[in-house]
Formats: C-alpha cells, sequence, structure tokens
C-alpha cells in the first residue's frame, strides 16, 4: 500500500487544497476492485512480491536500474520475470531489474535524451507527467533532481505496472495517479513544471487541453509538450476521417506554426519547439514483452512514410513554453 501523505502534504503547501479535499476519493474510487475485472490480480501480483533489498538502484541510465543480477538466484529471477510479464504488456521503458531487461515497445529514453538538453533544471521542482503510462519518464525525472513528481494515467495497468516498480524500488517522492487531467481541479497553478507528451493528439479538444496544461503550471513555469505534428504552414491541421495508423482516437495533428499560434492564443510565452523527429520502427516495436502489433504494422509495407491508411506517417514534436 502507498502512503499518499506526502504527496497531500506537497500538494498543500503549494495550496492544491482543492485537489488535497478530493484525491482521496478519487482513488478509493479509481481502486475499486469491483469496477474493473483484472485489478484484484494485478494487486495480488504486487502484494505477493518478495521483499528484495539492494543499494544497486539508478535513475540516470537508459534503462531503469533496481538491482544486481548476482543478488538474486536463478529461481528468484525466473519467479520475479513471471510475476513481471502477468502484466503484459510494457509499453514504456526499458528497464532492467536484477538482471532481467524488460525490452519495452518504446524506447522512451529516445525521447528523454532528445528534450532534457533544453528544459529547464527539475532541481527542487515539483513535477506534473500527464499521460505518463507507466511512470518511466516520472522515474527519469526524479532522477534528474525533481522535488516530487506526480504522473497521472487512467490506464489501470500502467499504474499497477508503476507500482511494482516501486514496490521493488523503495519509498520515494514518485507518485502514479488513476486519473486523467480533467479529474484535477481548475485553477490548481501548483506544478513547476508540466510533461504532455503523447496526449495531445488524443484530445478532441486540443485548445481545451492546452487550457488545462497552463491551468495546472505556476506563473512561469514550464511547460513541455511533445505530439504528433505535420509539415506544413500556419493553419494547416490533419484530422483523420477516420483511423490514423489504426488508432481511432487521433484527432488533431497540427504542423507546427499551427500549433505554436494555438499555444499563443492559450496565452503561453517564450514558445519553441526544439525537436521534431520521425518515429521509426526502431524506437517503436514488438517484443517480448509487448507481443502486440506495432508501428511496423501500423504503416504501408510498401511505403514507410505513409500509414497504413495511406497519411503521413508519425511525426513528433517537442514544444516548450512558458506559462503566463
Amino acid at each position: 500500500m502507498i502512503d499518499y501523505s506526502p504527496l497531500y502534504n506537497a500538494l498543500t503547501d503549494v495550496k492544491a487544497d482543492a485537489w488535497v479535499s478530493i484525491l482521496p476519493k478519487q482513488l478509493s474510487d479509481a481502486f475499486d476492485v469491483t469496477k474493473h475485472g483484472t485489478l484484484s490480480a494485478w494487486q495480488a501480483v504486487i502484494e505477493n512480491i518478495a521483499q528484495l533489498p539492494t543499494s544497486h538502484k539508478s535513475l540516470t541510465r537508459s534503462a531503469m536500474q533496481i538491482g544486481l543480477t548476482d543478488e538474486l538466484s536463478e529461481a528468484d529471477r525466473s519467479e520475479l520475470e513471471n510475476q513481471l510479464k502477468i502484466l503484459h504488456p510494457w509499453r514504456k521503458g526499458p528497464y532492467e531489474l536484477f538482471g532481467i531487461h524488460i525490452n519495452t515497445e518504446w524506447r522512451s529514453d529516445w525521447k528523454w535524451d532528445r528534450l532534457t538538453q533544453y528544459i529547464a533544471p527539475l532541481e527542487h521542482r515539483l513535477v506534473l507527467d500527464v499521460g505518463c503510462g507507466n511512470g518511466y519518464h516520472c522515474w527519469r525525472m526524479l532522477g534528474a533532481g525533481a522535488k516530487m513528481v506526480v504522473g497521472i494515467d487512467p490506464m489501470l495497468l500502467n499504474v499497477m505496472q508503476f507500482q511494482f516498480l516501486r514496490k521493488l524500488y523503495g519509498e520515494a517522492p514518485i507518485y502514479v495517479l488513476p486519473l486523467g487531467i480533467e479529474d484535477m481541479p481548475y485553477g490548481l497553478k501548483a506544478f513547476d513544471t508540466v510533461f504532455s507528451m503523447g496526449v495531445l493528439y488524443h484530445r478532441r479538444s486540443p485548445m481545451d487541453h492546452l487550457y488545462e496544461l497552463r491551468d495546472a503550471l505556476r506563473p512561469g513555469g514550464e511547460l513541455v509538450l511533445e505530439t504528433l505534428v505535420i509539415d506544413g504552414g500556419l493553419g494547416e491541421v490533419l484530422v483523420p476521417e477516420d483511423r490514423y495508423a489504426k488508432m481511432r482516437n487521433v484527432w488533431f495533428l497540427p504542423s507546427c506554426d499551427t500549433l505554436v499560434s494555438w499555444m499563443i492564443r492559450c496565452g503561453f510565452k517564450n514558445i519553441r519547439v526544439v525537436d521534431i523527429t520521425t518515429t521509426t520502427i526502431e524506437e517503436q516495436r514488438s517484443t517480448d514483452w509487448m507481443q502486440f502489433q506495432s508501428l511496423k504494422d501500423f504503416l504501408d509495407p510498401e511505403d514507410l512514410s505513409l500509414t497504413y491508411e495511406g497519411l503521413p506517417a508519425p511525426k513528433r514534436a517537442i514544444i516548450i513554453a512558458d506559462a503566463p
């Protein structure tokens, strides 16, 4: 069981009392086993993890590391691997746990390497990661010196993967909550840095999402936004008629100029596009730890510059801006 009292105290310190007053009930409702058929089984996996003390922990390597190979017997390592695989699919990572390499679908470390040189130092900052998945980037933020990291993601499997890792790691000022940004009260203005990576294109109203992100930031705080974009000029936006790369929940893919104009309209300052990268089948792919279809299956097999539907293949931009 995770002790959330340090989180409540940190939010109280930044006058986010409106969230503190409702967060315990939000968590209780989200973790209600009667509402999710598999939740109790996942929780049992976490409760049954053996205590595996180790002094070998690293949050600064490409693969978050907990423990060394020779700290576990072969039988114990096999048991740990079996427990981890119950929580398949593992999409964000990689992780290195007592010699077990979790080769996740995404090389999330590549994205981190692309952005970390451009962001404000995270030392002593209260950080929010919106749509954080299983919390890989949250761990990297903590490793970069953040005072506390709060991740939110509505998918319970992601939260359970994080809780598994946190139990192995031990107490730390890092939390992944089974919530979406729409569950956070309006007007918090509490976080020093807010990350939103791989979320904007899933929102039916991208402008509303930008306002939600701005509203979570303290005045002068920094937004780190990463999203799908298209080539083109001001005003150009791709709105898929049906699916995009076989995904139904993709709504708006703007050009970078268009996205910057949206952010200006929402009041952001000092906006800069720091990276544009085409997603490759080396960065997102099927593995033993994510055995479903992945990017290669979502592209035109004859032309990897196009999606399966004939639209421009995924290209991602990182935009950094300051809250007013």
